[in-house]
């Protein structure tokens, strides 16, 4: 008898990765074959071309038809965010940490009554979906009302998502509809001071992205690429780190270096205690950050500039060393280390760029006037390491790109104690997430035979 499985498909900006995964029966969560291609983007290609090709790979290893193909997506630049509410330190700020938490990169955050430059700076920052909030329920419903107002007049021509004061969302959905805009209303995403609510807007910001923003990237003339994405891949990575996290291993921490990004994810325990620190907007224990300018090819120039910054160039090679390894992998993103000197220079970017990236994840922030202390790691018991840097190496070389995580004194940010270091070495963590809500036996069951290994 043949086993049942799904291919998950997680199409990235330069590799489609494709997985089989058994998901009924004893086997349930058996990784049956992987496959990667380089992604099918730019112009003349259709990116059904190298997804077909990768599903059809782990389909003639598994043997028989799956029982469907499911996909996230981070190819066309991932999703853009823009975030407009009544204050920053309040409304905005809480809607820029549900973004976030939606695996969005957030482009632009504004706050107060929108007027015309204020509009043509959102246009400028070309969001694929903007997020307005504003308000606390039963407070002041006057400035959402207006920039819905504002919005539907002359903002950009993309869907919105209202998540704001419950008394004036109505109104504002109105603005939207009576205009032909694209719209969806989700409960507020601050419903009283202190208290956050990220998931109805999340899944709304999702569901644009699916069946709005998808399509209009130019990526295929195929209905079908839309038709198999469940998400942006940041968010079914989140939905997979939350997974684990809530199996009982305890805090979770995911750090993926990549050729263009570094993002960091954490799964930690809600802290009862935590309220009374808070007096503004709530700590969102489940989170994702995305660092555009930090990667090991087309970021390398951005970590020499960050390391720069940070005063991190003493324990590097040097700062005219550490330039010239960031220009030769930025000129030439396909650059492979072959020597030791080389492999020493792709240790020390992808090094670096962790250590920016875990910073500007964890520590505390100045843009919300000191109200937030930042994310606190002590906890984490399990970090997993993702990205092909960490595929591909030796565990010497995992160690010493990976070392920052517990000896990065001088980051400004409480780092994990003695956590238990594992690799995403099949990338399974993605269709983990695409598996969460329909198979969530079978996707532990992935992570736990893939990623944690030895339990």
């Amino acid at each position: 008898m043949k086993e049942k499985y799904v291919v998950c498909v997680d199409t990235g900006s330069t590799y489609t990765k494709a997985a089989a995964v058994v998901v009924a029966g004893s086997s349930a969560g058996r990784l049956l074959a992987t496959a990667a291609v380089p992604t099918t983007v730019g112009p003349g290609l259709d990116i059904l071309t190298g997804i077909d090709d990768a599903v059809a790979r782990v389909v003639a290893e598994a043997r028989g038809e799956p029982l469907d193909v499911r996909a996230c997506s981070s190819a066309g630049g991932g999703l853009r965010l823009a975030v407009v509410g009544h204050e920053r330190v309040v409304t905005a700020e809480a809607g820029a940490r549900v973004g976030l938490s939606a695996g969005a990169k957030l482009v632009h955050i504004s706050s107060g009554p929108l007027d015309e430059s204020g509009l043509d700076l959102l246009s400028v920052a070309g969001p694929d979906i903007v997020l307005l909030v504003g308000g606390t329920d039963g407070g002041d419903g006057d400035v959402l009302r207006h920039n819905a107002s504002a919005l539907a007049r002359g903002g950009p021509l993309v869907p919105y998502v209202v998540a704001g004061n419950a008394v004036a969302r109505e109104a504002a959905v109105a603005e939207f509809t009576g205009r032909g805009h694209t719209v969806t209303a989700a409960a507020n995403v601050l419903p009283r001071i202190g208290v956050l609510d990220p998931h109805p807007a999340r899944a709304a910001i999702r569901d644009a992205f699916v069946h709005h923003v998808i399509g209009g990237k130019g990526l295929t003339q195929s209905p079908r690429f839309e038709q198999m994405v469940r998400g942006a891949t940041p968010d079914l990575v989140l939905a997979g780190v939350e997974l684990l996290a809530d199996s009982g291993v305890g805090d979770v921490l995911l750090v993926d270096v990549g050729g263009a990004t570094t993002d960091v994810y954490s799964a930690l325990t809600p802290d009862p205690d935590a309220a009374a620190h808070r007096d503004v907007v709530e700590v969102i224990w489940r989170g994702r950050t995305v660092e555009g300018d930090l990667g090991m090819r087309w970021g390398a120039m951005g970590v020499a500039l960050a390391a720069r910054t940070e005063r991190l160039i003493a324990e590097a090679i040097g700062l005219e060393g550490l330039d010239a390894a960031a220009r030769i992998r930025h000129e030439n993103p396909t650059w492979l280390p072959t020597s030791d000197k080389e492999l020493a220079g792709e240790a020390l970017v992808a090094r670096l760029a962790l250590t920016v990236a875990l910073r500007r994840h964890a520590r505390a922030s100045d843009t919300v006037e000191g109200r937030d202390p930042g994310r606190d790691l002590s906890g984490v018991r399990i970090v997993i390491a993702s990205g092909g840097v960490f595929r591909h190496s030796s565990p010497a070389f995992i160690r010493e790109v990976l070392a920052p995580i517990t000896t990065d004194i001088a980051g400004g940010w409480r780092m994990p104690r003695a956590p238990r270091v594992c690799v995403d070495s099949h990338y399974v963590v993605a269709a983990a997430g695409l598996m969460a809500a329909e198979y969530p036996e079978a996707a532990l069951a992935l992570l736990r035979g893939n990623v944690l290994i030895d339990s």
